[in-house]
């Protein structure tokens, strides 16, 4: 089989500042830097700083439609490789991602989307209060995957795929790879998780970080889809988040305290996204960021 040739493709927009760490990642990778490009797409962000030195096999692009799904198109455009390799500016690959993810594409078929295991990391040896609950809560790709879905911190698709199947919907600020995942699958595509593929993500260290994702995505849910979906959502929003709740307590390997104040932090969320609901239905916008 000919040498798949991979493009590294991810969005960013007010994360310019971790994209040096990303990119001492990249350059760490078993996988050859020949074998790979990295494409970095700037989304409207005022503080993109374009004097950043980027190594031979790196290039940024701009995009100006706001959001993260238009800004992989956009990158998916101009890319070279044969696979394309979805991430995120604040995700740390480990050294033999590519090299992983080449070797699954080669043993399977190139007819099918790989998702690799994203690890939510604290660095702090005493994670405060909204790290704990965010490397608990996590993002529990192999479970995405066995629901028919997956997070573009990692997920790898063939070009022609992905063209094929139409690209990610630039319209959404949240939800678009789930809804890019069920798309291929009805298309005849299978989605299979790759544990040996992983990256790492940095837990979430404010309320402020917390509640902003859970805002945008409750504005995935609610303002993309079809009427039934997106009714579907809007009836899940009153529903007291019972199932977190099981997962959370049953998480053994953690601190029972740890496991306690996720839970606690879990339902705080659950009120967030109550309120974002109310100030959706009055017409408010999407939460980006």
């Amino acid at each position: 089989m000919t040498k798949l040739l991979f493009s590294v493709i991810v969005p960013v927009y007010k994360q310019w500042h971790l994209v040096p760490q990303l990119l001492r990642c990249l350059a760490d990778q078993t996988f050859g830097q020949e074998d790979f490009e990295i494409i970095l797409v700037n989304n409207t962000c005022p503080e993109f700083d374009s004097s950043a030195i980027l190594p031979n096999n790196a290039r940024v692009l701009n995009c100006d439609i706001p959001g993260s799904y238009a800004s992989r198109n956009e990158g998916v455009k101009h890319a070279l490789g044969q696979v394309l390799v979805f991430t995120d500016a604040d995700c740390l690959p480990s050294q033999n991602w590519l090299q992983v993810l080449c070797k699954t594409f080669e043993a399977k078929s190139l007819e099918m989307l790989v998702a690799g295991r994203v690890d939510t990391v604290s660095a702090a040896p005493k994670p405060n209060l909204w790290e704990i609950f965010d490397v608990i809560n996590g993002i529990p790709q192999e479970w995405y995957v066995s629901r028919g879905y997956a997070a573009t911190a990692n997920l790898s698709v063939s070009k022609q795929i992905f063209q094929s199947i139409g690209g990610f919907d630039g319209r959404r600020f949240s939800g678009g790879d789930a809804d890019f995942c069920r798309r291929a699958f009805a298309q005849g595509h299978p989605l299979i998780f790759c544990s040996d593929a992983w990256v790492a993500h940095p837990a979430r260290s404010s309320w402020s970080e917390i509640s902003t994702k859970a805002r945008r995505i409750k504005g995935g849910q609610l303002l993309a889809g079809s009427l039934k979906s997106r009714c579907g959502w809007l009836f899940r929003a009153f529903v007291p988040p019972i199932f977190g709740v099981k997962r959370f307590l049953g998480a053994s390997q953690k601190p029972l305290s740890h496991r306690v104040f996720a839970t606690l932090v879990l339902f705080m969320v659950w009120g967030i996204g109550l309120l974002e609901v109310m100030r959706l239905l009055l017409l408010g916008g999407p939460e980006r960021e």
